[in-house]
């Protein structure tokens, strides 16, 4: 997906790197569903063939990776997610980019997600193309938050390989108390807090979220 690009290209001189759209999004617009965190990991399951891995999950696509790292077992060598959403937890709050976009309905759910996330002069200022192909995801991001709100699509007790939880700090409480809570649940998990950055940390910092979210797996690979 586009909003890993820049962080895959910082990887890719170390490391065989692996990009794929979630269903709904980018080369997978126009996919019938379900939009479903279960669904994507078989996705993904599929696409690595049996090959072990690390997986990085920005946002929900971290919870896509836990779940992987779940049903593959030793396959994945360690997961890092970054500001991952847990909606399920009474801990989540409802007034949230992504409970806002759910509660107007699949037209205009990526639309008031976006304007949630970077504001409305900055929505205004994209490209018509860029707001189309954005609208377009709406089916796709209500399916997805509306699948957490329903329970936890990961078992913490069932994830076994290393997890860093990254957050930024300019990152919502919301989401502090998120990377926390992995960090509290998930037996081999750390916390790894980039300075400076907010929810859009691929792209705003993508050396520092390599830094502390991608190389440090990579080393222990190599020693293991």
């Amino acid at each position: 997906m586009a909003g890993m690009a820049l962080l895959a290209r910082e990887i890719a001189p170390v490391a065989r790197v692996l990009r794929f759209d979630r269903r709904g999004y980018g080369d997978s617009w126009g996919h019938p569903g379900p939009f479903t965190a279960r669904e994507n990991a078989r996705d993904l399951e599929m696409l690595l063939g049996g090959r072990r891995a690390i997986l990085i999950g920005h946002s929900f696509g971290g919870n896509v990776a836990l779940l992987t790292a779940e049903l593959l077992g030793d396959q994945i060598l360690g997961v890092s997610t970054y500001e991952t959403p847990l909606s399920w937890l009474p801990i989540w709050p409802e007034e949230t980019a992504g409970g806002r976009a759910v509660s107007v309905g699949a037209e205009t759910a990526a639309e008031e997600f976006m304007v949630a996330l970077i504001g409305r002069d900055k929505w205004d200022a994209l490209p018509e193309r860029t707001q189309r192909a954005r609208r377009r995801e709406g089916p796709a991001l209500v399916g997805e938050l509306s699948d957490l709100r329903m329970g936890a699509p990961w078992d913490a007790s069932r994830v076994t390989c290393r997890v860093l939880a990254g957050h930024g700090t300019k990152a919502r409480d919301h989401h502090v108390g998120g990377a926390r809570w992995i960090v509290d649940n998930v037996e081999r998990a750390e916390i790894a807090v980039l300075e400076g950055a907010g929810h859009g940390a691929p792209i705003s910092h993508p050396a520092q979220f390599t830094a502390m979210l991608v190389t440090p797996h990579l080393g222990a690979t190599r020693e293991s």
